[in-house]
Order: C-alpha cells, then structure tokens, then sequence
C-alpha cells in the first residue's frame, strides 16, 4: 500500500499514538485526507526565519534567537503583520519508517497571506516531517497583510501523511503520484476541468481575468492598513474594510510589488473521491510572482452533480521584485495529482463545515458573503 493516508487511517494512528496530542482532537480536525494542526499556549517572536539543520532542535534554537514571549491562551494574542513568530504546536508525532508528512497552510491561512511554514527538529526544509520522524512540531508565522489574532487551539495549518512503498529511495518522488498520460486517460472518463485539458507534469491552470469572469470583477487586492482579524471569528468582517475590488479592464492585470491579490482560475475542478491533489510549487521562469501559498485540494473538492467539475482554485498571488503584467488565461499555476492510500469515508463537502465547496472568486471564510 502506498499514498495519501485517508481520515480513517489518520485517526488510527492518533488512537496508536503515532500522532501525540496535548488535548483530545477537536471537531473536525481531521480532514478527509489530512490533519489540522492546532497552535499550542505560546508564541515566540523570532528575529528572522531559520531552519534547525541536521544535529539541532527548534528549542535549543529559540532560546537564542526569541527576543518575546506571549501567551495564546484565554482571548490569545496579536501576531502583528511584517513580523516571524515560532509557535510549539499541540500535535507532535512518532511515525513508523515508511510514513512521510507534507504541511501546508490552510486555505483560509493562505487567503489572508498568513505566511505559515511546519518545522521539525533536525529539518533542512520547511513542510516536510521525514519518515520515522519522533518529535514535536512548530509552526513558523508571519502575517503579511494583516495583523491577526490567533490563540490556543487555532489552526493555521494542516499535514498530510503519506505511506510509501518500501521499492522507493529516501528522498524520491512519491510513487502515487499520477503521470500527464494517466491524468488523460483519466479525464476521458471523468473530466478532472471543465474544458480542455492542458497538462505539464500535472494539470495546467490559467488565469481568470476577462470582463465575463464574475461580473466584472477579476479579483481583491488587499489594503495596507486595517484593522486586526482574529483567525476564529467567521463571516465577521466586511470586505471593503480589508479589499479592494479589481474591476476587469482589457484582460490584464499589472502586479505591484508588495501588493497581495486574489485571484482564481479559468479552470473548474473537481477532485475524484480516490486522488488528492497539490499546488506545485511556482516555476520563477513563467513569470516574476508567486502563487497560492495554500497549495491541498482534497478528494471530492469541487464535484459538482455527477462529479461534474463545479469550483475554481483560488489563487493566492504576491509578485516579486517588479510589476509584472498577468493576462486572461495565462498559465499561473498546475495541479499534482496523487493516489490515496484508501477513499475517504467522507469527501470534502460530504462531513462538517467545508466553506470552498463548488467555490468562484471567493474570499476567505472570515469575510461577509454579500
């Protein structure tokens, strides 16, 4: 057996005590093909990001580099925006040889530019956890455009696990991940988008940006001084407090430095119920920004009636050192697909609160819906 582990196989290890709480999971953690990740009482503000490297701790690091203590409990505290905060997380793992973790933020995290990044002792990179691995877990924050207030038990960012066949090497690419022919021959039976399917080592998607998009508007981009968002609080805050619209205007938009946009794609999705997919990473050869800091796409994510592709990704842009122009369905990003371990008892969308079902231009779940 190899693959993404479903919500069954994650609460067996939690019950097996793989995975180590300081408190009982709470409704809803666990995801159908991941696990949300709750941060502990307290944060520490750090003077910059690091890593531990091989031979050290995340502790033993913090004591020389925090130079601020606060405590996330009762009401939680302000984490404020442009500034690095390490938080001890309440799960902390022990996983058997043949089982990896990926992190990445939550969707809401990444569409309120909450930059959030999983350390683990002895990590020489962010969001991964290595097979084997015994220890506990921390998660780096940095609000970008907002300053937020998160506390105890909040959750900024989740882990996947996943079990690979003992035939592939440390290090290697995972063995469940779907090959351009395998994604066409599934597409001919269940269409994974709505229209043509454009493939580049995974499933290409473009940019929405023509006047006909979402009536006229193509995205928001944020605004530099506003007030707090406490991460907890849900359809709790008006949109123009915190956007700004962006009216569609000849097909293109020009991105500034600095700025945060959202943004969402030409492509409707949806993902079969036995596959999990991921945001790659962004190639800096197609164009000078970076794209969708949230990169989970859970199985069932965007099935429509029948399976019918139904939901956008929303994209989570911050450009880089020059204004780049975006056009009307340039490709910006391209999905990965993997096999699950098992299918999901319950898909996304199927159990609990899933606030991006069938979604278009969306915001994040903090927002009033007009």
């Amino acid at each position: 057996m190899s693959g993404v582990l479903s919500s069954r196989q994650i609460e067996a290890m939690a019950e097996a005590g793989a995975i180590r709480l300081a408190a009982p999971l709470a409704h809803d953690q666990i995801q159908p093909a991941s696990l949300d990740l709750r941060l502990g009482p307290r944060a520490y503000r750090v003077r910059a990001s690091f890593l531990p490297g091989r031979s050290r701790g995340v502790e033993a690091l913090l004591s020389a580099l925090k130079y601020d203590e606060m405590s996330l409990e009762g009401d939680g505290a302000v984490l404020e925006r442009g500034c690095f905060y390490v938080v001890p997380l309440m799960e902390s793992l022990t996983l058997g040889a043949n089982i990896s973790g990926a992190a990445n933020p939550k969707s809401s995290t990444g569409r309120l530019d909450i930059f959030t990044r999983l350390i683990a002792d002895r990590g020489e990179r962010f969001d991964e956890v290595e097979a084997g691995y015994q220890g506990p877990l921390y998660a780096e924050v940095s609000p970008r455009s907002f300053s937020i207030r998160a506390r105890k038990g909040s959750r900024l960012n989740q882990l996947r696990f996943r079990v690979q066949s003992p035939t592939v090497a440390p290090g290697a690419a995972p063995s469940g991940v779907l090959s351009d022919a395998a994604l066409m021959d599934l597409h001919k039976k269940a269409p994974l988008v709505d229209g043509p399917l454009n493939l580049r080592d995974g499933v290409v998607l473009r940019v929405a940006l023509s006047a006909d998009a979402f009536g006229g508007i193509v995205g928001y981009r944020a605004q530099k001084h506003t007030d707090v968002i406490d991460v907890d609080r849900i359809g709790a805050y008006r949109i123009d407090d915190y956007w700004d619209p962006l009216p569609a205007r000849d097909g293109r938009l020009i991105l500034d430095p600095g700025d945060f946009y959202i943004l969402a794609s030409r492509e409707r999705l949806a993902i079969p119920p036995d596959l999990a997919a991921e945001m790659a990473p962004m190639d800096a050869a197609i164009g000078e920004f970076r794209v969708h800091y949230a990169g989970f796409f859970d199985p069932g994510f965007g099935a429509g009636p029948g399976g019918r592709p139904s939901a956008r990704a929303v994209l989570e842009v911050r450009s880089r050192e020059v204004p780049f122009i975006l056009e009307d369905g340039q490709f910006i990003g391209r999905l990965v697909y993997e096999q699950m371990a098992e299918t999901p008892q319950a898909l996304y969308g199927e159990s609990g609160v899933s606030n991006y079902q069938g979604q278009g231009l969306k915001l994040s779940k903090h927002f009033k819906v007009a």
